[in-house]
């Protein structure tokens, strides 16, 4: 990992000591969002840094086992060099695909929202099911993640819901989970044991610092107060802590009611708006509207970008790549590293 190759380890050090003595200015708090995103971001390069030597030592280590192993012949040793060296392989392209990661938001957290589309309560179950796919993906990683608003289904599962994932490059990774995704299963709500087709749409957005590229004035905005219906208690229940915003002059509308407080649904919802605006601003700039959110599309039949298949077989396929899984149960349960990596070889090339 010399100076100047693909991982450059003396420049991201370097950047470290800079990002220290910034972070040693004894008037940085007089800036508590700053502070916050400079101390964020020291924490992600160590991160890296970290990693990268760790992967250093493993491929040393590697190098010199099997070197050891070739003089005395020892096939046993030379086998499991084999199999180290397979699993840094996969470990030095995974680092490798954080260059493509280098849009303007996708060091930010990620703020992905469901809708339930055509399939009735199959299609809000499956809306269930997705989030809680995203949430042990997150878990699995080692990121925080935080239902900022929900809307529960009649009989089951979600109409819609927001999280917010917090994690380094989390939009980066998630932002190409946009767009509308299907489920052919038995359903469990059927009488008669019927096949039944349903369909959810995700939003991916990032969450964007108050003083990043979007500016809102407060004449834009109407803001609403209602009854919550999500977690929290009989409190929530009968407390206007619910909050809308509406930005008039897109039309766009947010909710959050997951948390007690009023100011902290509205922090939440204005965090949601202002990822929004910024996603549609750039996709006016650049028009490509596909690039940044995926395609706003219906989530109904011929608009899916992946298809979840549990009946008559068991297959998972994402229509863009061509990325097949014959386990749907373990990507349901959170392994999802397979398909964001696919799909960030595949479409930021085509894009």
């Amino acid at each position: 990992m010399r100076q100047g190759g693909c991982f450059d380890l003396p420049a991201k050090k370097k950047e470290i000591a800079q990002l220290e003595v910034q972070v040693s200015e004894p008037t940085l708090w007089n800036n508590p969002q700053e502070a916050q995103e400079l101390t964020k971001k020291l924490a992600e390069r160590k991160e890296i840094v970290g990693n990268l030597l760790a992967l250093e030592s493993r491929i040393v280590a590697c190098g010199e086992l099997l070197h050891l192993g070739n003089e005395e012949g020892d096939e046993r040793v030379i086998a499991d060099c084999v199999t180290e060296a397979e699993k840094l392989a996969k470990a030095v392209a995974t680092r490798e695909l954080l260059l493509f990661l280098n849009g303007p938001y996708d060091a930010a957290s990620a703020i992905l929202t469901f809708q339930a589309g055509a399939g009735g309560t199959d299609a809000q179950d499956w809306a269930q099911m997705l989030l809680q796919m995203y949430l042990r993906y997150a878990e699995g990683r080692g990121w925080s993640a935080r239902i900022v608003d929900e809307h529960k289904g009649a009989e089951a599962g979600l109409k819609s819901a927001t999280v917010l994932i917090e994690g380094m490059r989390a939009y980066g990774w998630l932002k190409f989970e946009a767009g509308v995704h299907r489920l052919v299963r038995i359903s469990p709500f059927d009488a008669e044991k019927m096949r039944h087709t349903s369909f959810v749409r995700i939003e991916v957005l990032p969450e964007l610092a108050e003083q990043e590229e979007v500016t809102m004035d407060t004449k834009d905005l109407r803001i609403d107060t209602f009854l919550a219906s999500g977690h929290g208690g009989q409190s929530v229940q009968t407390t206007y802590s619910a909050v809308r915003i509406t930005h008039l002059p897109t039309g766009i509308m947010v909710s959050c009611q997951n948390e007690r407080s009023q100011t902290q649904n509205k922090e939440n919802a204005l965090k949601i708006l202002r990822g929004k605006l910024a996603l549609l601003a750039q996709a006016e700039r650049k028009k490509e509207t596909q690039m940044l959110r995926g395609d706003v599309k219906a989530a109904e039949w011929g608009s899916q970008i992946r298809s979840y298949v549990l009946h008559p077989y068991k297959q998972v396929k994402d229509l863009r790549t061509h990325l097949v899984s014959k386990d749907p149960e373990a990507m349901l349960d959170g392994d999802v590293q397979e398909f964001l990596e696919a799909e960030i070889k595949h479409l930021t090339k085509q894009r």
